[in-house]
């Protein structure tokens, strides 16, 4: 750490709290989704179970939703803090979009939340549903204005500049710039597949302790059934979000391919399943290839090729092995859940999915899954963009504070304590919660607790 130099350590601090935030990010959004989806399922059917399952994820929610809401305030003093030639330069569009995700999606959250969480059985069952769906509304706009953001950072549009400052010329262009809608997509789609895995697990938990549990086996069902659609549907977006990078951060997919150089004799693009580049060399070790693969897959032809590494002068091309391993940590744990959802269709067809303990068991590994793809997704986006903090305009070097290196460490290390807390804390709180027993909150119900 005491090699690393400002910008290294103002980089690191930011990545660490992203990668902290972001669970709870995706959490929110999933688990406020699942929330709505099962309060309007309770009063339109008068089914208990729902009732049932939803009294059981409330707290869940609630506590994820308070770290959330801190950690994502630790976000925005870091940025004003350690990124002040930033926020200097490129205030008047950034902070106006941080701003609108205040005014729109956070105020509107917190009001339903208020409403969700204490207006049961003190105002009407539409009014009650009707705010769980508003904080699901709230939790898809905040997603919305903070991707908006980073997607301008990534695809910058709509703006002009006044010396260093940048200017908002076209709002909607900047609010929608050309990777904002494929971004927010994939996001969203991720963040409920990271849930439904949660959900998935923590029944499958209970299951191996109960397999009669009514409760339990609707969650496991419904957990699998959102996965069944969603897992096809997010690789069909993650190829058409990896077409829109290609088309405007081409270096970012030649690192996240490795693909250093043409070769002719080899005809196609080759995709690299496994090695190690080696940055140095310009050059991959201990290959592992499938030929043609990757000319397929990004330009839906066998022969055509993209740019390589090497047309990039070595400044402007972010970290190789960084980039290449986080974005194959993704796709094949992308490809691990497709598996995962094929057999869990196999076992409904054979009436076995709620006795088969082998696919319970493993069942209850695959909770952090889904997160899992989304930290390394994160990685990818965020690595590949080095050495910019806005594509092709600013480089971080520029945005970053100049702070003496014991300041950030320091800084860095409190942080870290923090964090290490909270998280303690958090998984200690989250595994309580997830003793109960969901056949317990369907007694209570029945017994007319709210």
């Amino acid at each position: 750490m005491f090699s690393l130099d400002t910008l290294d350590l103002a980089r690191l601090q930011f990545a660490s709290t992203l990668l902290f935030h972001i669970i709870f990010l995706a959490l929110s959004i999933g688990l406020s989704t699942y929330l709505a989806f099962l309060r309007c399922m309770a009063a339109w059917k008068g089914d208990a179970v729902y009732m049932a399952l939803y009294h059981y994820w409330l707290p869940h929610f609630t506590a994820n939703y308070g770290a959330g809401v801190v950690s994502g305030v630790v976000m925005a003093f870091e940025l004003g803090l350690n990124w002040q030639g930033f926020t200097r330069a490129a205030g008047g569009i950034n902070g106006v979009l941080l701003s609108y995700e205040v005014v729109t999606a956070f105020f509107l959250e917190a009001t339903f939340f208020g409403l969700m969480i204490f207006g049961e059985g003190k105002i009407g069952t539409r009014m009650h549903c009707f705010s769980a769906i508003m904080v699901a509304v709230g939790a898809y706009l905040s997603s919305f204005w903070i991707l908006a953001s980073n997607s301008w950072m990534q695809t910058p549009a709509g703006y002009g500049r006044d010396g260093s400052t940048f200017i908002p010329v076209d709002w909607f262009q900047v609010i929608f710039s050309p990777s904002s809608i494929y971004r927010l997509v994939h996001m969203s789609l991720a963040a409920m597949i990271a849930t439904a895995f949660v959900v998935a697990a923590i029944a499958a938990w209970h299951l191996l302790k109960d397999r009669t549990d009514p409760v339990s086996r609707k969650m496991l069902s419904m957990a699998l059934w959102m996965l069944t659609f969603v897992v096809p549907l997010q690789i069909v977006a993650g190829d058409l979000h990896g077409l829109n990078t290609l088309e405007n951060q081409p270096v970012k997919v030649a690192a996240m391919e490795a693909y250093w150089e043409h070769k002719p004799e080899r005809g196609g693009m080759p995709m690299v399943v496994a090695a190690w580049p080696d940055s140095d060399s310009e050059s991959n070790r201990f290959v592992l290839e499938i030929p043609r693969l990757s000319s397929l897959y990004l330009t839906h032809s066998l022969t055509e090729k993209i740019q390589p590494l090497t047309d990039w002068p070595e400044a402007e091309r972010p970290n190789v092995p960084l980039v290449f391993w986080s974005f194959r940590l993704m796709v094949y744990t992308g490809f691990t859940m497709l598996g995962i959802v094929a057999v869990s269709l196999y076992l409904r067809h054979r009436r076995s999915l709620f006795d088969a303990r082998w696919f319970l068991r493993a069942m209850t590994l695959t909770l952090p899954v889904g997160l899992i793809a989304i930290e390394a997704g994160w990685i990818t986006t965020e690595a590949g963009r080095q050495p910019w903090i806005i594509y092709g305009e600013m480089t971080t070097q520029e945005a970053v504070t100049p702070y003496g290196t014991w300041q950030l460490i320091s800084s860095l290390a409190v942080l870290w304590t923090i964090y290490t807390l909270v998280s303690g804390a958090g998984t200690y709180l989250f595994f309580k919660l997830t003793r109960r027993s969901p056949r317990a909150m369907l007694a209570k119900d029945d017994n007319g607790a709210s």
